[in-house]
């Protein structure tokens, strides 16, 4: 089995971060969120990967690059415009050639990962199986209607009037049969080739087509929101561990992560929370729920529930929650005049009227 990994979106709910870096290089529990696929992917056992990408392509490039610091051969595909999903499948043919492969979509979070799936799939091999998870608002996603025995009986993209709770989520397990499907369909009407469509297509044909439900966390990490829910979960799962340095006269509760070259002095932290190495925290408290990046400085400061990224600074400010601040950001105490805010495009601040 192979592994085709989609890179090449724009991110703009998540401006301003994705002006200056891709959305699946954003941050969470401190590792990017192509990161975490790539983990995924590892434990089932596919060793070579495919990642498709977009204007972004050196940044992707340089965090991944040829994929062995995560043991995997990772090589790259370049789509030109982000023509749909099904697009990615057409130019990556030559890569899968007539191998089963796993399609993941690299802004997605599944926490427990997807080795039960894989084990499903290896099992079954159906020429199609979906991950799916039960939404509150399935007329948001791909939605599939499924029978008893789990068979995929339709798809559609964003119904108005969905036929069941069942969302299509960011992970994908296909045989060779869906180059068929892809071959045939023609783009929808906004001008993309479906994913959806394609294994429609499979299913109109009579291939066996399967929905696995996935019972793990699951996001689709569009929004800041989004992102600071994934960060909460991934940091509940982690294991205590200092390789900093931590002074006698600050105090550690629950799993925190100090990672080796950061400094803690006077200062209580609350797990589970992570310090990115070489950060310096003084005189400051942090709260759960929340990472620090690499190279970050927080003095006689407060935060809770937040994700500050690499070179973020934050001074003589206490209370911030529910925070993401970029890289190299600087957060700090003013005058006695009144609030004071220098924000760029797209950005949102929240203060205390």
């Amino acid at each position: 089995m192979k592994a085709l990994i989609l890179s090449g979106g724009v991110g703009t709910r998540l401006r301003p971060f994705t002006y200056s870096m891709p959305k699946q290089l954003v941050p969470v529990a401190n590792k990017p969120i192509l990161v975490h696929c790539l983990e995924n992917i590892r434990v089932i056992g596919v060793k070579d990967v495919a990642i498709v990408v977009g204007d972004r392509a050196q940044e992707i490039r340089a965090v991944v690059g040829d994929g062995s610091a995560y043991g995997l051969n990772v090589s790259y595909i370049q789509q030109e415009a982000p023509l749909g999903l099904a697009h990615c499948v057409s130019i990556a043919e030559d890569f899968l050639g007539d191998d089963d492969f796993v399609m993941y979509l690299g802004d997605n979070v599944l926490a427990e990962g997807i080795a039960e799936s894989a084990r499903s799939f290896a099992a079954d091999r159906p020429a199609a199986q979906l991950l799916l998870t039960k939404v509150a608002d399935p007329s948001a996603y791909g939605v599939a209607e499924v029978d008893a025995e789990g068979r995929v009986l339709a798809l559609a993209e964003k119904p108005q009037r969905p036929s069941s709770d069942l969302a299509v989520i960011g992970v994908y397990f296909f045989t060779a049969a869906v180059h068929d499907a892809v071959r045939a369909i023609g783009p929808s009407a906004r001008g993309e080739l479906e994913i959806t469509d394609a294994v429609q297509y499979l299913v109109e044909r009579g291939d066996r087509v399967v929905g696995h439900e996935y019972a793990g966390y699951w996001k689709d990490t569009g929004s800041p929101e989004d992102l600071l829910d994934c960060n909460r979960v991934l940091l509940d799962r982690l294991s205590h561990g200092i390789r900093g340095e931590i002074d006698a006269a600050s105090t550690v509760e629950g799993p925190v992560v100090v990672e080796a070259g950061a400094v803690v002095r006077r200062s209580r932290l609350v797990g589970p929370l992570v310090i990115g190495a070489g950060s310096v925290v003084q005189d400051s408290e942090l709260g759960p729920g929340t990472a620090l990046g690499r190279d970050c400085v927080l003095e006689d400061a407060g935060i809770r529930h937040s994700i500050l990224l690499d070179g973020a600074s934050i001074r003589g400010v206490r209370g911030l929650y529910g925070s993401l601040v970029g890289r190299s950001s600087t957060v700090r105490a003013g005058g006695s005049a009144g609030l004071r805010l220098i924000i760029g495009d797209h950005t949102r601040a929240e203060v205390t009227a």
